[in-house]
């Protein structure tokens, strides 16, 4: 069983800046260097379009934030595109050694409410990004994936890069959309090929919406950390767990996860969209609570059992 130790909100939507009025979802993180990070997340104007935004913080006092976005860090696509409803980041990582964001891009739908698909973005002299491309360029419709692909977490090992992202299988007449986890692969961090292979399938029929994974690797075995609801006849998002050796392959281990909701405040509804990474021999988790990222961004720390 992993332990973990919740340390408190790290941040929480002042709503001071008309771009980004509510919300920090989907936290993802960035090691400058020494005790320094910069997390990257998803905060909402009032009509509930996301843009990416980033702040700093150090773990010597997680507390204090600081270098929060002025301005977006990349903006939405025009009317028609596939990210006019938004951008959010999930993935940063080095590439030919430059920074590159993979990002959902959502548009809004009449038969369904959304389609999203995922772009990447390179990162410009003044700190800011700049699309790759106006289409998906990473991920969009394909044989595999014949609706929506999003939320990717990508890992590069030598030569190999992978890819592990949720594909949508189907909607239901009241909104209720099934996605799982899918695995892609690259030569270059750039261009990608999805495999159909399923890593991450529902250990239910009432569970959906498997959403956002992050991998570490520990040794020989690769170790992923996501959300789902409706498992066990809970309706809100809860955090999972599954370990793998090939990274293809997974079992399922949600017994092991060791972190649920509060019994009051901010997380006491849900807790979603982790984001695990390690820190001097330690190793420590932001996540969402309540409301999709409405009440901000928390830490755990993994104690010894």
């Amino acid at each position: 069983m992993q332990n973990w130790k919740k340390l408190g909100l790290i941040y929480e939507n002042d709503g001071k800046r008309p771009w980004a009025v509510s919300h920090a979802m989907l936290p993802n993180v960035e090691h400058l260097g020494g005790g320094e990070f910069r997390v990257y997340y998803c905060p909402r104007d009032e009509k509930s379009r996301s843009r990416p935004a980033c702040f700093d913080f150090h773990m010597d006092n997680p507390p204090h934030t600081y270098n929060h976005s002025a301005d977006p860090l990349l903006d939405l696509g025009p009317p028609g595109s596939f990210d006019s409803a938004a951008v959010m980041p999930t993935c940063i990582i080095p590439i030919n050694g430059k920074r590159h964001m993979f990002f959902n891009g959502w548009h809004l739908g009449k038969e369904v409410p959304f389609y999203g698909f995922t772009g990447i973005a390179e990162e410009t002299k003044d700190g800011n990004f700049r699309k790759l491309s106006a289409h998906p360029n990473a991920l969009s419709y394909s044989q595999t994936d014949p609706y929506s692909t999003f939320s990717p977490f990508v890992m590069q090992e030598g030569d190999n890069w992978h890819m592990w992202y949720m594909s949508m299988l189907r909607w239901e007449e009241d909104g209720t959309h099934f996605y799982h986890i899918k695995y892609a692969q690259s030569d270059d961090g750039l261009n990608w090929t999805p495999t159909d292979k399923v890593c991450i399938d529902f250990a239910g029929p009432e569970e959906y919406a498997i959403a956002r994974p992050v991998v570490l690797k520990d040794g020989d075995i690769y170790k992923m950390w996501f959300s789902s609801r409706a498992l066990n006849g809970i309706e809100t998002y809860r955090i999972r767990y599954a370990e793998s050796r090939d990274g293809l392959n997974w079992e399922r281990m949600d017994h092991l996860v060791g972190l649920d909701v509060s019994a009051e405040g901010w997380d006491s509804e849900m807790i979603e969209y982790p984001y695990v990474f390690d820190y001097e021999g330690k190793r420590y988790m932001l996540y969402n609570g309540n409301h999709y990222g409405a009440t901000g961004i928390g830490m755990a720390v993994l104690e010894d059992s």
